[in-house]
């Protein structure tokens, strides 16, 4: 569970969000976020139980509805869409989270059909998500839309270099897209590094200190770091912001490498 922040009571109320990914981590933070400021949100994410206590810890039904099913899936995402549309009567807000990364080592060993699985699901599924909500809601009535990517897709990135390449292609779906669908819609990202969360685990655990001192700002991300950069990409007041990647690092990029 996330910890209490402080935010702006009302300010998103009467809005509407679709937020992937959001039974745990980031995606569950970025919801707390949103219906801390007044938002309604349909939370997606493959399972089903976990997903129906996130709805319940952002509220119950008034605040949040989940809609489990794959990423990938055309018709689940056409189902998500349509919920929040259906349930809120609009989609004024949608955040990109799903990611996943099975693999771990270097490009050159990496199995070809693992890397399509990746840039299928944190890519593809993505730019899918983003034409169905376009198509369904947004292109008539506005909105704004926020990519989860990460710093590795900024740089380098040992051992993860694959879900890199796939965040690093993200980076560049946002520009593009903040192009194309301006001004009725306004497209961010954010690019987090390493926060804790259960995803993240195999970058920290066990030497946390060690990968914290990494960072001039002395500790690790947590979600609701990411929870409240992404409220406000999201809400009025970003309203003269898109295309834009807001890293989330602690300093390390400022530090360079150690």
């Amino acid at each position: 569970m996330t910890s209490a922040v402080n935010t702006p009571p009302g300010e998103l109320t009467g809005r509407a969000a679709l937020v992937t990914g959001a039974s745990r981590g980031i995606g569950l933070a970025i919801a707390h976020s949103l219906v801390g400021r007044g938002a309604r949100t349909v939370i997606t994410a493959r399972r089903a139980e976990g997903l129906e206590e996130a709805a319940a810890a952002l509220g119950g039904p008034d605040h949040a509805v989940p809609v489990p099913g794959n990423a990938s899936d055309p018709a689940h995402r056409e189902a998500a869409v349509r919920t929040a549309i259906d349930r809120f009567g609009g989609l004024d807000m949608l955040v990109a989270n799903v990611g996943i990364n099975p693999v771990y080592g270097p490009l050159m060993d990496t199995d070809l059909g693992a890397v399509e699985k990746i840039m299928n699901t944190n890519v593809v599924a993505t730019l899918g998500l983003i034409q169905q909500a376009w198509h369904a809601w947004m292109a008539e009535h506005g909105g704004s839309i926020l990519v989860v990517a990460s710093t590795a897709g900024l740089r380098a990135a040992e051992g993860i270099a694959a879900y890199g390449v796939s965040k690093a292609a993200l980076i560049n779906l946002t520009t593009q897209l903040a192009v194309e669908l301006g001004p009725a819609v306004r497209v961010n990202a954010i690019a987090p590094a390493v926060v804790k969360t259960r995803f993240a685990e195999v970058l920290y655990e066990g030497r946390e200190e060690e990968v914290a001192r990494r960072y001039p700002a002395g500790r690790l991300g947590r979600p609701e770091d990411a929870g409240e950069a992404a409220a406000y990409l999201l809400g009025p007041g970003a309203g003269w912001v898109t295309g834009q990647v807001l890293v989330l690092d602690g300093g390390g990029l400022a530090r360079g490498p150690v």
